[in-house]
C-alpha cells in the first residue's frame, strides 16, 4: 500500500514563510486547480483523540485551512503567499497553532465534493508556489502495528459475537482473556 506524506503545521508555514512574493495556487487533482479567486475562510485546530480497533487510544492535532471559491470569478491570479501568511498571522494571535500538527486543506466546488487533503508537497514554478493536495485514507492502525483486523492469532473471527454454545465456557475465563479486541490481545 503506497504511503500518505504528511506534513506539520511548521513545515508548511516555513515553506511559506521562504515564498512571500509568489502566487499560493492548489492543485486538488490532476490538472484541477482551485480557482484564483479563493479566499482562505478560516483555519482550524482540531485534537483528535480515538481508540482503534485494537483497543489502543491515539491522540494527535490536525490544523485544517479552509479555502473557498466565490460563485463568479473575481481575478486571474492567486493571493500571494504574503497574503496567507498575514491571514496565518491574524488566526495565531486568537489561536495559537500547534507547530507539530498535521496539516489539512479543505475544499470544495460544485465539480468536487468537499473534503479534506492533505499537502503531499509543495513545489515552486515560476512565479507560483503550488501545493499539491492529495486525498486521506482510511488506514487500520493496527494492520500499521502487525496486528490483523480479520482474525487472532488463533484463527478467531476479531470481535465476533458471544454466542449461548460457548457462553459457559466463557464464564469460567479470566474476562480478559475473553474479551475480543483488547489492548495487546493481537486480535486488531
Amino acid at each position: 500500500m503506497e504511503t500518505l506524506n504528511t506534513m506539520t503545521w511548521e513545515s508548511f508555514k516555513n515553506q511559506l514563510l521562504q515564498n512571500p512574493e509568489l502566487d499560493l495556487q492548489f492543485q486538488y487533482a490532476e490538472n484541477k486547480w482551485v480557482d484564483a479567486g479563493y479566499h482562505i475562510t478560516e483555519i482550524k485546530q482540531a485534537p483528535i483523540v480515538s481508540v482503534d480497533c485494537g483497543g489502543v487510544m491515539n491522540r494527535w492535532t490536525e490544523v485544517i485551512v479552509q479555502l473557498w471559491e466565490p460563485g463568479q470569478k473575481q481575478q486571474k491570479t492567486a493571493m500571494k503567499v504574503g497574503k496567507a501568511l498575514s491571514i496565518v498571522n491574524l488566526v495565531n494571535r486568537a489561536l495559537p497553532i500547534d507547530s507539530e500538527a498535521l496539516v489539512k486543506i479543505e475544499f470544495g466546488n460544485p465539480q468536487f465534493d468537499t473534503r479534506q487533503m492533505f499537502p503531499s508537497e509543495i513545489i515552486r514554478e515560476g512565479k507560483n508556489l503550488i501545493v499539491d493536495l492529495r486525498p486521506d485514507r482510511t488506514q487500520c492502525k493496527a494492520i500499521n502495528r502487525g496486528g490483523s483486523c480479520v482474525t487472532n492469532a488463533n484463527g478467531e473471527e476479531c470481535c465476533e459475537a458471544v454466542t449461548a454454545k460457548n457462553k459457559l465456557t466463557e464464564v469460567t475465563k479470566n474476562l480478559d482473556e475473553v474479551a475480543c479486541c483488547t489492548p495487546g490481545s493481537g486480535c486488531c
